[in-house]
């Protein structure tokens, strides 16, 4: 059963989000710089400003023992720390290094004390009042908007240029994609590697279509020997099936003789459906649809009645409960495969006891009190205790279910092993 594949561009937009992220991330660096910078150089003018007239109030107190008037009408000298206007003494009492305020009806301050006085104290305390000074706060909010309008252009040239960038970054992978996307080994796309750049993309679609050309020459082979182990197999197995036959129809035979020759023909027996089994695997491409309704019942009886040896010299009862007006859509080499492999399987595991086959709805259902599955038995050339065969009986059953979309289940529980198929069926044609 084929499924249409959703085409996913995660890598386009991984591309592109980084591509986004990173812009978005330079934006936000840039635009801490900027405001750092602005406030830097706004307060280090402002420090510039009072450091210089400083020096002008300490000369003066040196050479006078007085205060002089600042030069800038922005400033005033007070001379103690309870005098400070909008409360800066309080602040000063909690953060004694503070030199920076914010005072009421959106007034700033910067504070610079004079040379100490008595035991350390300042004598006295520069004051710039810097209010009408201001030039970043008042613009805050314009180059806050700047900066963030800067910002979404930004981002979306990244997007523009991360989608434009991207698309042609995985243009050639998705070309590729589509190339092999339908690939199957009956049409694998001939060599597609040319018309890639010579680049990595090109060097994937080179090594893709070398692998492709090394699946084509598999394939190949496989058909070459599906039809000549389909020759050289089958007829050696049809001699030994036709001798023994006529060697079993000879009256003089000893009872040694006889379970000998049952034994080689038990053994062909099991060979030739060992064959038959790998070449309907192989061979079996296709898909499960079929025109004609295949009857179940008369191939299960004639399945029952071809593994009958395996019950031999067994107190064994096997009970069909299967209506005549059962079809399936199966084909019908496929469903002999499935058939012969599951009540074989029931057949050599069961010693004693009762084989149920019958149907359940639209599952076929074949239970028999044998050990059990386990989950190593699925695997190629498994043999359970029982098995008399070559391993390959439950594994290829399980391929062959894997490649048509068929829901097989064993459940295996001690003394108990219950196989059910679900068959794809179809009303009795009238």
């Amino acid at each position: 059963m084929s499924r249409t594949a959703v085409p996913h561009r995660r890598l386009r937009n991984r591309l592109m989000l980084a591509f986004s992220a990173f812009t978005l991330l330079v934006a936000a660096l840039f635009a801490l710089y900027v405001v750092l910078f602005v406030y830097t150089v706004e307060d280090q003018l402002f420090e510039t400003m009072l450091d210089r007239e400083v020096a002008v109030q300490q000369r003066h107190h040196h050479d006078h023992g007085t205060w002089t008037t600042p030069r800038d009408g922005f400033m005033s000298i007070v001379d103690q720390t309870r005098a400070l206007p909008d409360g800066i003494a309080d602040v000063l009492a909690e953060e004694p290094a503070r030199r920076e305020f914010s005072g009421a009806a959106g007034r700033h301050y910067h504070l610079r004390a004079l040379q100490p006085g008595e035991a350390g104290r300042p004598a006295a305390w520069l004051v710039a009042e810097v209010s009408t000074l201001l030039v970043v706060r008042p613009m805050r909010t314009q180059l806050f908007q700047l900066l963030a309008g800067s910002g979404v252009v930004m981002v979306a040239l990244a997007l523009a240029l991360g989608g434009w960038l991207a698309h042609r970054t995985t243009a050639p992978l998705s070309r590729l994609a589509d190339a092999v996307g339908g690939a199957t080994p009956e049409q694998l796309p001939p060599q597609f590697a040319a018309s890639f750049p010579d680049d990595e993309v090109g060097l994937l679609a080179r090594r893709l279509d070398d692998l492709i050309a090394r699946v084509r020459a598999f394939v190949e082979r496989e058909r070459e020997f599906t039809r000549d182990a389909s020759h050289e197999l089958r007829t050696p197995l049809t001699v030994i099936r036709t001798a023994t036959e006529r060697l079993g129809a000879e009256t003089g035979l000893s009872d040694a003789a006889r379970r000998s020759l049952d034994h080689i023909a038990q053994s062909a027996r099991q060979l030739e459906q060992t064959v038959v089994l790998l070449l309907s695997l192989a061979r079996e491409q296709g898909s499960l649809e079929s025109e004609l309704a295949t009857p179940v019942l008369p191939m299960l009886e004639r399945v029952v009645v071809e593994q009958s040896p395996l019950l031999d010299r067994k107190s064994v009862e096997v009970q069909v409960d299967l209506a005549p007006g059962v079809f399936t859509t199966l084909p019908p080499a496929v469903l002999n495969v499935l058939l012969s492999n599951l009540v074989g399987n029931a057949f050599a595991h069961t010693r004693e006891g009762r084989v149920v086959i019958g149907m359940d709805g639209d599952t076929l259902r074949i239970s028999n009190p044998g050990s059990g599955v386990r989950d190593e038995d699925y695997a190629a050339f498994a043999k359970g205790e029982a098995s008399q065969g070559t391993g390959l009986g439950l594994s290829i059953v399980r391929r062959l279910c894997e490649r048509h979309g068929i829901d097989l289940r064993i459940d295996g529980t001690p003394g108990q092993t219950v196989a059910r198929l679900r068959l794809p069926n179809t009303p009795r044609p009238s």
